[in-house]
Parts: structure tokens; C-alpha cells; sequence
């Protein structure tokens, strides 16, 4: 079992190691930091189980939990509900994102730029599980408002939308993609480095 102290001890390298040898107790624990206004306690919580999900599915159990955050007044909170529901849905046998995507694509509306930028990231791995989804994910991405977030933060967020269309791109090519790609290639917001980035991975 996990005390806070022995937690917090774990080193960035050794965070995945740790996260393998949890028991269910362990993650019970650690659901219960995830609330906390201790930044460095909170964020250690959320590394371990996001390093657990990559290898079980003992914390999707806990979706519910995560999907109740998507509404929480702290963007912190939103952004742990967001990424610990796309790290499980690979395990998602009961199909529960189909009754929550539509809450969690209002998080391309946040307040907080970098909880939009979390959001859409963890939209290519939605859709890499859950191919289903991709045409619908792939409109709101189509129709974000980017003209709508800070000048600073343009570039940052048509890169996301970029890289989440090509995943979605090998599962789903409609005109609607095709086009969006070529008008954000050929407009002036990225420059020519992310271009060619973008380009290579055509």
C-alpha cells in the first residue's frame, strides 16, 4: 500500500515500473488525491494511475469518477477527467464514451487554453479505440473556432487538430479532412517547419 511520502518518492523514470505493481487498495488511494489542491501530490496520483492504464484495466472502474470531473468548476480537475478517460478507453467494454463524447467534446470550448489542447491530443486516442467515433470527432475538429483563442496559442492548437486528423485520416478520409489539411498548409498560421512536419506525416 502506498503512503503519500513513499509516493512521492518515485522518480519520473520510475513511475511506469510502480504503477505495475499497485493493488486495487493502491488505486483506490490514489482516486482519492485526485481532488487535493496539492499540485505536486495531486499530479503524482494522475501520473500513476495514467501509467497503470496503459497496461490494465483496473481503473476503469473509475470512469464514472472521471467523467463527473469533465464538468468541475477546476480546469485542473476537467484535464485529469479528460486524459484518465482517453488512457481507458482501451478498455472500455461496455462502450461508455459513446453516452460521454458529447461532454467531453465540449472541452474544445474550455476557458483554458491548454484543457483544449489536452482535449483534442486525447482525441486521437479515442479514436484509435474507438474508430466509430471518428466522423464525429473529425467535425468538431473540422469546425473549431480557432480564430476564437488567443493569437499565441493558434499555432500550438491547429497543430493538435492536425495531428488528431491524420490518426483519424487512417481509419476515415473524407473531402471535408482532405480540405482542412490543405487550406491549414497553405494558410499563414503555421510556419514553414510545421509544415513540412505535417507534410511528411501526409
Amino acid at each position: 500500500m502506498f503512503t503519500i511520502e513513499s509516493m512521492m518518492s518515485i522518480d519520473k523514470s520510475g513511475l511506469q515500473e510502480a504503477s505495475k505493481v499497485m493493488d486495487k487498495d493502491d488505486i483506490s488511494k490514489l482516486i482519492e488525491l485526485l481532488p487535493l489542491k496539492d499540485d505536486n501530490i495531486r499530479y503524482q496520483a494522475f501520473l500513476l494511475l495514467q501509467n497503470r492504464s496503459l497496461f490494465f484495466d483496473d481503473v476503469y472502474p473509475y470512469w464514472d469518477n472521471f467523467r463527473s470531473k469533465l464538468k468541475s468548476d477546476n480546469s485542473y480537475q476537467r484535464s485529469i477527467g479528460l486524459m484518465l478517460i482517453a488512457e481507458n478507453v482501451k478498455w472500455d467494454s461496455e462502450n461508455k464514451i459513446e453516452d460521454a463524447i458529447e461532454e467531453y467534446l465540449e472541452l474544445l470550448n474550455d476557458e483554458k487554453p491548454i484543457t483544449i489542447r489536452q482535449c483534442i491530443q486525447s482525441l486521437g486516442k479515442i479514436v484509435t479505440y474507438k474508430p466509430s467515433l471518428s466522423d464525429k470527432i473529425a467535425k468538431r475538429l473540422i469546425f473549431f473556432n480557432l480564430m476564437g483563442v488567443k493569437e499565441t496559442m493558434r499555432k500550438s492548437i491547429l497543430l493538435d487538430i492536425l495531428n488528431a486528423l491524420l490518426l483519424i485520416r487512417k481509419v476515415l478520409k473524407t473531402d471535408e479532412i482532405e480540405s482542412f489539411i490543405l487550406k491549414a498548409l497553405s494558410g499563414e498560421i503555421l510556419d514553414k517547419k510545421s509544415k513540412k512536419q505535417i507534410e511528411a506525416l501526409l
